[in-house]
């Protein structure tokens, strides 16, 4: 994974981050919620294929 795809990640995270702090409605807040557990995910996933 290059460092711009990792700056992007957590470029996304915080965006998510803001708009779940910022949501009132229960319905989006829980997309947001699982949008930010796949990217979270993925971000995860790279982390683990680097490793020897």
């Amino acid at each position: 994974m290059t460092t711009e795809q990792i700056i992007e990640f957590e470029r996304q995270i915080e965006e998510l981050r803001a708009e779940i702090s910022a949501c009132i409605d229960p319905e989006e807040r829980r997309q947001i919620e699982s949008e930010l557990r796949a990217i979270r995910a993925e971000l995860a996933a790279e982390n683990r294929e680097e490793l020897p």
